[in-house]
């Protein structure tokens, strides 16, 4: 933005209205004072450029150590990324990525001519050992994702642990991720949280690990697809009861939403929608602190009881609210029954 000639002729420094151009009352003194607001705003922002440029500049002058990085890329808004991880990308010797094609256009938008190598859960086990032979050689290599940051729900952990195991360095260069975005976005407690990752695709599996999570004291975040959303949030409704939670999707991009409710009413809502596409962070609250008097004992019980009369998923749902006692311990209880009776 041009410097107007007003500004030079005030300088940089705050106006008062002893100022001879704010003497003249009404418009005029106001767009004067609005053009002078736009081209300190330019001021700051043309500073602000420069000393990022400064930095990123000496961050890539100097010799990148030999080892394996852990690169965090965007998640959606490509302005997320650090400069710590292009000066890191710049200056590898190797970069491997989950999908080279999506990370070229990554590495395109901010001109980095970089030599890709795919690294994925279908190719780890024969990608591997190259790899660490070109660390064996001296050379940088950098390991990213197709979004977020690397290991998250993503192959690369026995990289690492065999970088580790021959005794390379291997750096993480943290930035985006779906995960804490969702976290600290959703209204939850963030003191303690629990990353679970995606669940089993079936209903059955799926429920049983809801019942695993279900005395955790802790959030809980969960990775989740478009096609599976609805039937995952009627199960966990069912399971963990009636806790607050949070659907987040499209983090950091246009179109970027996190809604809010009780894990029942977000069933409903995404049942009663269209179809789904993509993939979503699910967050829910911690279990309640208010401890339950009933006993194990009796619990199961009351269970061997109303099984003789209802579904198990009936059962589960009558012993808790009888009992006053958290829907998910009842369920669990009753995998534990009825595994025993097989």
């Amino acid at each position: 933005m041009t410097i107007s000639r007003n500004v030079l002729r005030l300088g940089l420094g705050a106006a008062s209205e002893s100022d001879p151009i704010f003497k003249s009352n009404g418009k005029r003194g106001l767009r004067v004072q609005d053009d002078r607001d736009e081209d300190q705003t330019a001021i700051v922002t043309r500073r602000t450029v420069t000393r990022a440029g400064e930095v990123l500049a000496d961050l890539i002058a100097r010799p990148l150590t030999p080892g394996l990085y852990l690169v965090a890329t965007p998640i959606g808004n490509l302005a997320d990324i650090s400069l710590r991880a292009l000066s890191v990308l710049a200056r590898a010797d190797l970069i491997a990525a989950e999908d080279t094609r999506h990370s070229k256009k990554l590495l395109t938008h901010f001109g980095i001519a970089a030599k890709l190598t795919p690294y994925h859960e279908h190719n780890a086990e024969r990608e591997r050992p190259r790899l660490l032979a070109r660390l064996h050689a001296g050379a940088s290599v950098a390991l990213i994702s197709d979004a977020g940051t690397p290991l998250v729900s993503d192959p690369g952990y026995k990289l690492v642990r065999e970088a580790l195991d021959a005794g390379f360095m291997v750096t993480s260069i943290p930035g985006p991720s779906a995960t804490l975005a969702a976290l600290t976005s959703a209204g939850l407690p963030t003191d303690t949280f629990l990353f679970a990752g995606f669940l089993p695709p079936k209903s059955g599996p799926r429920r049983a690990r809801l019942a695993e999570l279900a005395t955790v004291p802790a959030t809980l975040v969960i990775f989740e697809s478009g096609p599976r959303l609805g039937k995952s949030l009627a199960d966990m409704a069912e399971v963990l009861g009636p806790r607050e939670g949070a659907i987040a999707k499209e983090l950091t991009k246009l179109h970027e939403s996190v809604t809010r409710g009780r894990l029942d009413a977000l069933a409903s809502e995404i049942s009663g929608s269209e179809t789904v596409k993509g993939e979503f962070v699910v967050v829910i609250g911690p279990p309640s602190e208010d401890a339950a008097d009933a006993s194990d004992e009796q619990i199961v019980y009351q269970l061997e009881q109303a099984l003789k009369l209802e579904s198990f998923r009936d059962a589960v749902r009558s012993v808790a609210e009888v009992l006053n006692v958290s829907r998910a311990h009842v369920y669990e209880l009753g995998l534990k029954l009825t595994r025993a009776r097989d």
